[in-house]
């Protein structure tokens, strides 16, 4: 006998209904940013939204559902940022470009609030498999889009044949998320300087 699902199929929403959950998520996302998943309450996400709480049960179940959501727009603004910054990216230095605008995000905050999909991940990873392996699927795709620089890089002759650029995409985003993590909890930019730098100097060394 065939199963059923438990989803419910998805709601086609008016022009007014994607509003109104576009502001229940923007509401959640800032609450999150500021308290945490765990401090955030659906009450603050309602007076913070302006919505009422059928209008929040009406496009999400639970608060989990609603953290998914937050997980899923913040993954979408993220790698259209870096797709922006990487897709053409053919040198190391538009590499070093795409690091001055990195250090010039962490500056502007003095290193507060960290990474915005790696704040979620400290949170979640190990208490919310559903949101793990999303936040897991986002960082897939953001080292992807590295990846892809360096080998355009490499073809391009700037990098040596013996580097690998899966290898490096990997280091460099362990030194970013590093960096984030150290600058935040310092409310100093200075770990993310010191992080990239030493990724960079691994980088330059492949360097024709």
């Amino acid at each position: 006998m065939p199963q059923q699902s438990n989803h419910q199929p998805a709601r086609r929403l008016t022009a007014r209904g994607i509003a109104t959950r576009a502001r229940i998520v923007s509401a959640a996302d800032e609450l999150v940013r500021v308290r945490g998943v765990n401090g955030m309450t659906l009450d603050e996400v309602t007076a913070a939204s302006g919505s009422s709480k059928s209008q929040l049960y009406h496009h999400f179940a639970d608060k989990e559902s609603l953290v998914h959501a937050v997980i899923a727009s913040r993954g979408a603004a993220l790698l259209e940022r870096e797709e922006q910054y990487l897709r053409r990216t053919d040198s190391l230095q538009g590499l070093e470009r795409w690091r001055r605008a990195v250090m010039q995000r962490v500056t502007l905050r003095n290193g507060a609030f960290g990474c915005m999909l790696g704040s979620l991940s400290s949170e979640l990873a190990d208490q919310d498999e559903i949101a793990r392996l999303a936040l897991a699927q986002h960082f897939a795709t953001w080292e992807a889009i590295i990846r892809s620089a360096l080998e355009r890089i490499q073809d391009k002759g700037a990098l040596k044949p013996d580097a690998d650029p899966a290898v490096l995409a990997t280091a460099l985003m362990a030194a970013l998320q590093g960096g984030y993590l150290l600058a935040q909890t310092a409310h100093d930019p200075e770990p993310m300087r010191v992080a990239l730098d030493m990724a960079f100097a691994h980088i330059w060394s492949y360097a024709s």
